[in-house]
């Protein structure tokens, strides 16, 4: 199943520029043919082409599914210095099934930077290449400071390479829970940052015994999380 991406504002009889130009002229699609979109809000509508134009292919929605997404898994993750590492990350966490990614601004941060529109169409493209229904929600560059003082329901985790006890996350992941998790960047968060966060109701976590590059360690929580929380079951869409 090839996979389309309409924004709910969006979503209506005719496909955007970009996903008419993909659906008409690299896939070959032409009128009578059916196929899927979702509006990254658990919405899957199965479509019949009705004018494969290029630049405004016209559809008819024959049916929608929803899937509800009941859980949170947020991972706040500082942006690495290439940039290219942290794209990586975005992509498969997004293929893991993570909900929301937030970049840090840390103390020591050696990219205090993203590009937020290229990032956008990183999380686009591996949420269609893996059939999900929900987009993540992937928010601006935040200070970690800011961070930590916001609310959050659910457990709050920080990872650090600091001294202090520090419990091992797949031990403390709770089922059905929201979760967040801080991963800091290639120095590490700042002993003021650790220490605040701390004092906010973070728990001090290790990701294992090995030193992890930052975009690995945002990943393996990533995979900690989602494996902690079976996904909700997807059904198959009906074929027109």
């Amino acid at each position: 199943m090839k996979l389309f991406y309409v924004p709910a504002t969006q979503m209506g009889d005719t496909l955007p520029e970009e996903e008419s130009k993909h659906c008409v002229r690299v896939l070959r699609m032409t009128s009578g043919d059916t196929l899927h979109i979702t509006d990254g809000q658990g919405n899957l509508y199965t479509c019949r082409i009705t004018d494969p134009d290029p630049r405004a292919c016209r559809i008819k929605i024959i049916d929608r599914e929803f899937t509800p997404e009941s859980r949170t898994i947020a991972i706040a993750c500082a942006p690495t210095k290439n940039s290219e590492r942290f794209e990586w990350f975005l992509e498969k966490a997004t293929e893991l099934g993570v909900t929301e990614v937030r970049p840090l601004l840390t103390e020591r941060c050696e990219r205090r930077s993203v590009n937020q529109q290229r990032a956008e169409r990183v999380v686009t493209s591996a949420m269609k290449q893996s059939l999900r229904r929900w987009r993540p929600h992937l928010c601006d560059l935040t200070p970690v400071t800011d961070l930590i003082t916001q609310p959050f329901g659910g457990l709050k985790l920080i990872a650090h390479c600091g001294e202090g006890e520090r419990r091992y996350l797949p031990d403390i992941l709770q089922r059905d829970t929201n979760v967040l998790i801080l991963i800091g960047p290639e120095g590490d968060f700042s002993p003021a940052e650790i220490d605040l966060a701390i004092r906010h109701g973070f728990i001090p976590i290790s990701l294992g015994t090995q030193r992890l590059r930052t975009e690995t360690a945002a990943l393996a929580a990533t995979v900690f999380a989602t494996a902690a929380f079976p996904p909700t079951p997807t059904p198959s869409p009906r074929r027109g």
